[in-house]
């Protein structure tokens, strides 16, 4: 049996689509690693949707990262997860189902598609950290001399996955390739995290840097953008609806006064194709070109 899937992008964020819903099995670990590791596959995240299991909703979905270890949450790829039933279904709201909970997203077209990212989490256990922090706007945390930190104080969300944001002036200045292994890994993140430099730009805008966790750097993240915004609005930085900048593009996020947050952003194909799957995953491109949106 061949298996559908779809080589996407959300703003650079490389995702691949694959569509269960016809073949009565899921993904693993090490398929996941396969895949990720073929040209024509290859990924930041892999979105695997799979059928219902609650009655109301699209689709269940699955997030691997290159490592073939899980997410909760992927806000790039649940976009082009969205434009992909968006136009199975022929409409344009879609409910998804995650490991995390239920995601609403609205793909009005391939440029802007809107996900209702759920609600922050922001006490220790839920992020989690492995040990208390009364106040997660700011925890104790640090690289380099004590006196002399190069980074510190990052304040930490959990967005469908835990992240730590650290506040700069320009994020450029650091060399994330190499601190962001150290601090994906540190002790205080039991589950590791994403780690993100933040540079507040204006009132209604930030420059973000990503260190993705199980991926590495990356041209975006949108459960990150989400956690930055959410982020600077706490701590005063800036408002509750910005435009987050990151390498490959730009999002605009929404900490709606509900609690709920929204990003908003772009999705795109690059090619589509099917896999079959058995000892070898033999891959074959589509002679047709993408729908379009």
């Amino acid at each position: 049996m061949t298996i559908p899937f779809a080589k996407m992008n959300g703003i650079g964020n490389e995702i691949t689509v694959v569509d269960l819903r016809a073949a009565g099995r899921r993904l693993d670990a090490e398929t996941a690693r396969r895949l990720a590791a073929d040209p024509k596959t290859t990924f930041d995240q892999l979105m695997t949707i799979e059928p219902p299991r609650t009655p109301g909703t699209d689709a269940f979905m699955t997030i691997f990262n290159t490592d073939g270890s899980m997410s909760g949450a992927c806000g790039n790829g649940t976009r082009c997860v969205a434009l992909v039933l968006s136009q199975d279904l022929r409409r344009s709201d879609v409910v998804l189902e995650t490991s995390a909970g239920l995601l609403l997203a609205q793909a009005e077209s391939a440029a802007r598609i809107t996900v209702d990212m759920g609600t922050p989490r922001f006490d220790w256990p839920s992020i989690p950290l492995s040990e208390p922090f009364a106040d997660t706007r700011a925890i104790e945390l640090q690289i380099g001399p004590i006196d002399a930190p190069i980074l510190h104080s990052p304040s930490v969300v959990n967005v469908g996955n835990p992240h730590a944001i650290f506040w700069v002036d320009d994020v450029e200045a650091y060399d994330l390739a190499r601190i962001g292994p150290m601090l994906e890994h540190h002790p205080i993140f039991p589950e590791r995290a994403n780690i993100s430099l933040a540079q507040v730009t204006s009132k209604g805008s930030l420059r973000l840097k990503v260190w993705e966790r199980g991926v590495g750097l990356t041209l975006a993240c949108g459960s990150a953008a989400c956690a930055a915004a959410v982020a600077a609005a706490r701590t005063g930085r800036t408002g509750r609806t910005v435009d987050v900048a990151l390498p490959g593009g730009m999002l605009t996020i929404e900490w709606r006064g509900d609690d709920h947050i929204l990003m908003t952003g772009p999705a795109a194909f690059e090619h589509r194709g099917t896999l079959a799957l058995g000892e070898t995953i033999a891959v074959t491109l589509a002679d047709v070109p993408p729908i379009p949106a």
